[in-house]
């Protein structure tokens, strides 16, 4: 059996948890020695004794990290955040980057816990740690996500067949119109589930958002399944959240192109197409959008800084619960 890591001194202890399907591999930052527990309930209990026991001997947990990994963490996160832990899911590309800063060549269960064990004190020095440190999605929001995760790979399913349908061999065509047909059904049957379940729980949430022309239903589930932060944070922050903020590369006097980048992939696409939209038919970002093209920026280039604006937009509506206003945006 692993033995509790000895304390080397009165810093805070960060603990690191690689998660696996079946196994959660936990490391600690003042020890080379990992734990193996199963990834269930019992695994989970397991693990909140031990830290309990660490406690009990006078340490201090500064801060548990895990990596997102596809929602296998979440349970666990979970059970640790109810416990009363600090804990943060990072993305697991910055996971990797700090181990290869740090040497780490390898990759295995036990060195990730390791290098997540380790990233954790190094978190524990930023002064907006309280900005990683947020509350995970309740069973509600869980819910909400998987039904926003389950409509795109619908989606996706009736592109790719669409698409196959189009191909020289037209012997298979009776086989894709059913699946098409079949994908269709179920798509129209979970729509009417999320908009039943947003109208249950964010009604007055949807109907602030649905009051901007080019936001429409897709926009506004994916906004409140994917960005609960929407309204809690500054116009800067929020679009550097979600990947629309230009994205500084310069070195010495060379001053390189700004271009978006990281954030929430899919909430980036989703506003695009709001922009694209609202670029048409919303005054406010047709006026900027006409503007910027009359500046000579490239279309897409303004579309992405429409998507910026509509998302800083929804964001001091939702901020201040004022509904969408003509005039003010256009001051």
């Amino acid at each position: 059996m692993t033995r509790l890591p000895n304390r080397a001194n009165d810093a805070p202890l960060t603990i690191g948890v690689d998660v696996a399907k079946a196994t959660l591999e936990v490391g600690f930052s003042d020890g080379e020695s990992t734990l193996a527990l199963n990834n269930d309930e019992a695994g989970h209990e397991m693990l909140i004794k031990r830290l309990a026991a660490l406690r009990s001997n006078g340490a201090t947990i500064g801060l548990i990290v895990l990596e997102a990994t596809g929602g296998l963490e979440l349970e666990v996160a979970t059970t640790l955040q109810l416990a009363g832990y600090a804990v943060v899911v990072i993305n697991p590309r910055q996971a990797r980057d700090f181990a290869r800063s740090m040497g780490y060549l390898a990759k295995s269960d036990h060195i990730d816990a390791r290098v997540l064990a380790h990233m954790g004190q190094t978190l524990l020095q930023r002064d907006d740690l309280r900005k990683l440190v947020k509350p995970l999605p309740d069973e509600r929001q869980r819910m909400l996500q998987a039904m926003v995760t389950r409509r795109r790979q619908l989606v996706g399913m009736r592109i790719a067949e669409q698409q196959r349908a189009g191909a020289p061999d037209k012997r298979m065509r009776r086989s894709l119109n059913i699946i098409m047909q079949a994908l269709d059904r179920e798509l129209a049957r979970l729509d009417k589930e999320m908009q039943a379940f947003i109208g249950e729980h964010h009604a007055e949430l949807a109907a602030l958002l649905d009051s901007v022309k080019g936001v429409g239903k897709t926009t506004i589930s994916t906004l409140l399944a994917e960005v609960p932060e929407l309204g809690e944070l500054n116009g800067r922050e929020i679009s550097a959240l979600v990947g629309v903020a230009p994205i500084n590369r310069d070195s010495g006097t060379m001053r390189g192109k700004r271009t978006i980048f990281g954030g929430r992939a899919q909430v980036r696409k989703v506003l695009y197409m709001a922009a694209l939209v609202a670029s048409r038919y919303n005054p406010v970002i047709k006026a900027f959008y006409q503007r910027l093209l009359g500046a000579g920026k490239p279309k897409k280039v303004a579309l992405t800084a429409c998507a910026r604006k509509l998302l800083i937009i929804l964001n001091a509506m939702v901020r201040t619960r004022q509904p969408f206003d003509i005039a003010r945006h256009l001051a």
